[in-house]
């Protein structure tokens, strides 16, 4: 056989005979609705009394826009739990904040705690044999969600059935308890809690008691028994865990500097003092859980209505205004004429998304990036987060951070009146391939406060991007006012690779 037809042949060679595994006979259980710990009750003490006490129809929601807070708040509920903790991620990283957390969960287990761990299999590389250290507790099972049957080349997956991988959870969900959840755009790593990284994402969740964790809950069972959540050790069978238990283990260097400088931070952080004294300031309002059925991981959803349907129909028409925060922004072109029209009606739109250079994905920008210039004819306030920028710490709040700052906020707020925080981007992937979930807040009072500070620090710590003379793109920068005529910051290969890009026909994937 010649040297060419061999290499074409490999991936079919290398993983023809392997197929996924059966579901029959997968453990079943569901969410458990028992009474809340006394702890966790303590720790989510309200600031007034009476403030616990909800309506039927409406939930406690705490804005967690610090990603020291969001921290703080994760480890509460672990560490509070004393029935059960189901958990849902995109990314869980095994650096310092993901092995301090992996080892909350243990320790939960240990206390006799049901721990449900389900984790899309895109991003456990290097993490088989930490799974299986925590897979092997009798009282915690991890599911991988649509995952790779190749564990080391993980590439040739793609090559061999990219029609269902290309499909991946992209749901952030931590309950416990069944009484206070976590839902918003976070994943699990030092990035997203600025915990010594060189870059931070600036993102939000909400923690959430009342109507809207039972809604969490049921969701969560809908995946953790649907046809794409398969049982660890049916997919990962040569993980050690005895090295896995070894790895969790954080050395004396990290505890030493890492992990103290980042206990102090957290112990000024807003939530720890809150929790401290029992002064958390909920907010009581109206809430919605979206989020697609899991069946769209498989392409088997398209007679069911999509979470944009979903979110179109809970945040309503906007009839005055619409502020959109997206990390990932492709509006397609129809996308962009529906923007045009709302314009034309009279509706102000603004859309804050990532500069060149403080994207994390320079794909998604080359789609996002030939959209500018409708969308700003159309008279759109256009502004694109600085990566780099001089910010005091005592302002890091939510859109602020380490030396280099990304976007990772997905939320909208519509006519001041309604709000989605979540995981959807606007773009194609989160519309049509990946599956996605969020909380639609009706609250006025909220939704006012965080358009006011949007309004207030967006002119600060991001690019506005006008047209110039001749439709010419221009950016003008926000701590000194100076414009540029190219994408700033971004290097001249960086800024070649977006454009070849851009004329590629792969929108549909971004």
């Amino acid at each position: 056989m010649k040297p060419h037809i061999i290499l074409l042949t490999l991936p079919a060679i290398l993983t023809g005979c392997m197929s996924l595994p059966s579901l029959e006979n997968r453990t079943v259980s569901q969410y458990l609705d028992v009474p809340a710990s006394p702890r966790l009750v303590s720790a989510l003490t309200p600031a007034k009394a009476g403030q616990a006490d909800l309506e039927p129809d409406t939930s406690g929601i705490y804005v967690l826009d610090d990603a020291h807070d969001a921290f703080v708040a994760r480890a509460t509920l672990i560490d509070a739990a004393d029935h059960t903790l189901d958990l849902q991620y995109y990314i869980w990283h095994k650096d310092v904040s993901g092995r301090i957390l992996f080892n909350m969960l243990h320790r939960a287990a240990e206390r006799g705690v049901r721990v449900r761990l389900l984790l899309d299999d895109n991003n456990t590389n290097g993490l088989d044999n930490i799974l299986a250290a925590l897979d092997s507790h009798p009282n915690i099972e991890i599911r991988l969600f649509n995952p790779f049957l190749t564990r080391k080349w993980r590439a040739l997956g793609y090559l061999t059935d990219f029609p269902r991988l290309n499909r991946r959870m992209h749901n952030k969900s931590l309950t416990a308890d069944n009484h206070a959840t976590i839902v918003g755009g976070r994943n699990i790593g030092d990035e997203y809690f600025n915990i010594g990284a060189d870059t931070a994402f600036a993102d939000v969740d909400i923690l959430a008691t009342g109507r809207v964790v039972t809604e969490v809950s049921e969701d969560f069972d809908r995946y953790w028994a649907s046809e794409s959540a398969y049982p660890f050790e049916r997919i990962v069978r040569r993980a050690n865990a005895e090295k896995g238990r070894a790895e969790l283990e954080i050395s004396d260097n990290d505890r030493n500097q890492t992990l103290a400088r980042y206990r102090r931070d957290l112990e000024q952080s807003q939530l720890f003092e809150a929790i401290k004294n029992n002064r958390i300031q909920w907010r009581h309002v109206k809430t919605k859980l979206v989020s697609d059925d899991p069946a769209k991981a498989l392409d088997r959803a398209r007679d069911k209505p999509q979470i944009s349907d979903k979110l179109d129909e809970a945040l309503g028409s906007p009839e005055k205004e619409i502020y959109l925060v997206s990390p990932y922004f492709v509006p397609t072109k129809s996308g962009t004429e529906a923007i045009a029209d709302l314009k034309k009606q009279g509706v102000d739109i603004t859309v804050l998304t990532n500069s060149l250079q403080a994207t994390d994905v320079a794909a998604v920008h080359s789609g996002y990036a030939k959209y500018r210039k409708p969308l700003l004819k159309s008279g759109v306030d256009l502004y694109e987060l600085k990566a780099v920028h001089a910010v005091p710490k005592t302002k890091d709040r939510g859109l602020t951070g380490s030396s280099s700052t990304s976007l990772h906020a997905k939320t909208f707020i519509v006519d001041r009146q309604r709000i989605f925080i979540g995981s959807f981007n606007l773009d194609p992937r989160s519309a049509r391939l990946n599956t996605e979930m969020g909380v639609v807040i009706e609250s006025p009072q909220l939704a006012q406060d965080m358009q006011r500070r949007l309004v207030e620090i967006t002119p600060a710590y991001a690019y506005k991007v006008t047209l110039g003379k001749h439709n010419k793109l221009q950016w003008q920068d926000p701590e000194d006012g100076t414009v540029s005529k190219k994408e700033p910051e971004a290097g001249f290969w960086k800024r070649i690779t977006v454009k070849i890009l851009s004329i590629l026909p792969i929108e549909g994937l971004l």
